[in-house]
This record gives C-alpha cells, sequence and structure tokens, in this order.
C-alpha cells in the first residue's frame, strides 16, 4: 500500500474524541490573548520610538530668560529684543533649516494644562520660546552651539532634548525587553504544551499506532494525521484568543488617549501593525502543527 494511499484515506486514530483537544484550545486562547496584547504593547513603543526620532531629534528648543523690571512693557521690549538677537544668529547656523518665535497663542496654549484659560501673558515674566528645525544631515557641535547662542543672546539658553529623551528611549527599551521576554515565554509554555498533550495523546492511542505501523503505515502517516488536528485545534484557539484580545487592545488605547498631550499619545499601531496581530490565530496553527509534526515523529522513533 503506498503513501499516498494511506493520506487519503480516512483518519483511523479518534483524535477528535481527545479529551486533551479542549484543554490544548483553552491553552492556545489564553496564549493567543496573552501574545496579542503584548504583542500590540511592543508595536506602539517601536512606533512611539520613531515618533519620537522624527518630531524631537530633528528639532531644537531655544528659551529666552525674561527681563525683570517692574516696567513691565520696559521688560517685554527687551526679552523680545534679545529674542530677535537669537534668531538672527540661529537663522546663520549652518545645518537649521527652520527658526520659529512662538507668538503669545501659542505660549497660552502651552501653559494652559498648568494655569488654565484666560491668561495674560503680558502680566507674567514668562520666558520666550524658539522652536528651531535641523536638518535630517546636520552635523552640529550643540556645546559650541550653546556658546556662541550665549554671546549672541545672553538671556538665552538651548535645550536639544538629548538628556532626557535619552532616558525615555531607555525606559522605552526596558519595556521591549520585558515585552519580548513575555512573547518567548508564551511561545515556549505553548509549544512545550503542545508536546506533553501530543506525548500524552499518543501513549493513549499506542495500541491503535501499533496496529497501523502493522498494516504497513509509517511515522509519518501518524505525524501527518496529528499535525492536522492540531492546526485545526490551534486555529480555533488562536481565533477565541484574539476575540478577546481587540477588544482589550481597544480598551486599553481608550485609557491612553485620555492622557492629553502625553508621551504616550505618539504610540499608535499602523495597518501592517493590526495585520500582524490579526495573523495570531495562522501563527498559533503554524506553531501547534510543526511542534506536534515533529513530536510525534521523534517519538515514534523511541516508542517502536
Amino acid at each position: 500500500m503506498t503513501k499516498s494511499k494511506y493520506i487519503s484515506r480516512k483518519q483511523e486514530l479518534p483524535l477528535k474524541d481527545d479529551a486533551t483537544g479542549i484543554f490544548l484550545q483553552v491553552i492556545i486562547s489564553i496564549a493567543v490573548f496573552i501574545f496579542a496584547i503584548t504583542l500590540s504593547g511592543v508595536l506602539s513603543i517601536n512606533s512611539m520610538l520613531y515618533n519620537w526620532n522624527q518630531s524631537i531629534l530633528g528639532s531644537l528648543t531655544v528659551q529666552i530668560m525674561p527681563i525683570n523690571d517692574t516696567n513691565k512693557e520696559k521688560a517685554l521690549a527687551e526679552t523680545l529684543a534679545y529674542q530677535d538677537k537669537a534668531v538672527e544668529f540661529l537663522k546663520s547656523v549652518d545645518g537649521i533649516i527652520k527658526v520659529t518665535p512662538l507668538n503669545d497663542d501659542q505660549l497660552r496654549e502651552l501653559i494652559r494644562p498648568w494655569l488654565g484659560d484666560g491668561v495674560n501673558i503680558e502680566s507674567l515674566p514668562m520666558p520666550r520660546i524658539i522652536d528651531v528645525k535641523l536638518s535630517s544631515q546636520a552635523d552640529i557641535d550643540f556645546t559650541k552651539l550653546s556658546q556662541d547662542l550665549s554671546n549672541a543672546s545672553p538671556q538665552a539658553s538651548l535645550d536639544n532634548h538629548k538628556l532626557w529623551l535619552s532616558k525615555l528611549i531607555k525606559f522605552a527599551d526596558g519595556l521591549k525587553l520585558i515585552a519580548t521576554t513575555v512573547l518567548i515565554l508564551v511561545i515556549f509554555i505553548t509549544s512545550g504544551a503542545i508536546f506533553y498533550t501530543t506525548r500524552m495523546s499518543l501513549g493513549l492511542h499506542y495500541n491503535i499506532i501499533e496496529i497501523l505501523h502493522t498494516m504497513g503505515a509509517k511515522d509519518t502517516y501518524v505525524a501527518q494525521q496529528y499535525a492536522k488536528r492540531m492546526a485545526f485545534l490551534g486555529f480555533i484557539g488562536g481565533l477565541f484568543g484574539l476575540l478577546f484580545g481587540i477588544p482589550t487592545i481597544f480598551f486599553i488605547a481608550s485609557l491612553a488617549a485620555q492622557i492629553e498631550g502625553g508621551i504616550i499619545s505618539e504610540a499608535t499601531l499602523s495597518i501592517s501593525d493590526w495585520i500582524i496581530i490579526l495573523a495570531l490565530p495562522l501563527f498559533a496553527m503554524s506553531i501547534s502543527m510543526f511542534t506536534a509534526y515533529y513530536t510525534v515523529k521523534k517519538t515514534l522513533q523511541k516508542m517502536l
């Protein structure tokens, strides 16, 4: 009897009656649920880091400290004069492509979360802020730039965001490392559950497998039956896990959206990210199928 005839026949092994199938589906559902949540976190952190690099690393902030004087109009005029000197100097620096002093409305919007609406900028000793955009090919010595800026406008100070941004990036990288470790653990635990479930099923059906071997069945034929069954269980379990995982992802996103203006708002999931998440049942199916196939092959080599 040829190998093709064995594959085309109905399955002689009563795998659908295994009580271990329900257990495995539950394990895979939980694994895919955890995997989906953790994977969405990793992908969100990646997008957050990318957005930081795009919006922050290519910019500088220059602050003009306000002049203290009892005559507020005179103090404001002197502060604006120092701002004009700083703007003139920055426009002459190679690598700087845009220099934009923030107007009163923009400054008012910046302090609104702390001081509320209706703040009179003129009545406060407010620093003036200059937003500076850098060329992507800019090679700037920030220490020298800070010194030259101070010489051009003594009230000006430079912030290139690198100090605090490096701390945020280290924090985000730490979160990614933890999340990636969780993903690896989930894969190993799921593979282990499939391995031991398959071994248990092989022990339960040992007599039937022995008869099949006597009739001429090869290890590959038995392994294919287990692989097909485990692939089905993995896919169904993955669908259930994803069914609960997607609403949870949206719930977490809604909580993050409540943080107005925070760094978490930079964390988003793109269409390609969602495609990866939605493909998790296929991933679970593949792991289940290949783990079961090679488990059966290796086990039968030792058993028979």
